[in-house]
């Protein structure tokens, strides 16, 4: 557990005590109601706002790129208001057959008609439906720190080289969804690390080298109470009552 903690109490400096011990405790969900009602479905609050940033409306072609276990993915749907439609992707088979269930059993049967899943590789993803969509999130893989803790609170197995090498994974993701969508289409990128370099990183990289197709989004007054990063912002459960934590950025592709 030394090099986790060394790695990041160097990053957060006086935060990290208190982070630490938020990270350590239970984590706070909600139960959600889904589709006025129909079902509920417990989660993370900082999860509903990932989904909520990419604000869907009726009528769009929607895509969640990694959608399992499917939370994101309801609130995509009921935001959908019963016009338009999603393609929930998940390249797990096991996630995937979790995915279903939660669609089948929190989704009214008219609402299912709106929604497909996948198993596409999400790395090609954007090759397959190029420029198909109107809104794609990419819930990314990441280090999940405080789900590592959760699984084994000693964290013996953390090397930097972990989190380094999910940003080159999530890097190819991000690449995928920018293809995916249409001009003027948004994308959420959103991971549940603590780790700048999945976070800030990723997004840094993607200005850097694709900044002639995407941009930040500068309307943000919907995540304006969140706490800022250098490209997007950030839920932490140390300063949100247990929720998170989230890291939100969202992008916008040019139009010509």
């Amino acid at each position: 557990m030394t090099a986790f903690l060394e790695y990041f109490s160097e990053l957060y400096g006086p935060r990290w005590p208190d982070l630490h011990a938020a990270l350590g405790r239970e984590p706070v969900r909600v139960d959600r109601e889904c589709f006025g009602g129909f079902a509920r479905y417990t989660l993370d609050s900082a999860s509903v706002r990932a989904a909520q940033a990419l604000r869907v409306r009726p009528g769009d072609r929607v895509l969640d790129l990694c959608a399992a276990p499917g939370g994101k993915a309801l609130v995509l749907l009921e935001s959908l208001e019963g016009k338009g439609g999603l393609i929930a992707n998940e390249l797990s088979s096991d996630r995937r057959r979790r995915l279903k269930d939660v669609i089948a059993t929190h989704v009214p049967p008219g609402d299912q008609a709106l929604v497909e899943v996948t198993g596409f590789d999400g790395n090609l993803f954007g090759l397959k439906q190029k420029s198909a969509f109107d809104r794609v999130l990419l819930d990314a893989p990441c280090s999940s720190e405080r789900h590592m803790m959760e699984d084994d609170p000693s964290v013996p197995e953390w090397k930097e080289s972990r989190t380094r090498q999910l940003a080159m994974r999530q890097y190819s993701l991000i690449c995928s969804a920018i293809l995916a969508l249409k001009e003027g289409g948004t994308l959420v990128y959103s991971t549940c690390s603590i780790s700048p370099l999945e976070n800030d990183g990723v997004i840094e990289r993607v200005l850097k080298k694709k900044g002639d197709r995407v941009e930040l989004d500068p309307d943000t007054d919907d995540l304006s109470d969140l706490e800022h990063t250098r490209c997007g912002f950030q839920i932490f459960p140390d300063r949100a009552k247990g929720a998170g934590p989230i890291y939100i950025a969202r992008l916008k592709v040019k139009t010509c």
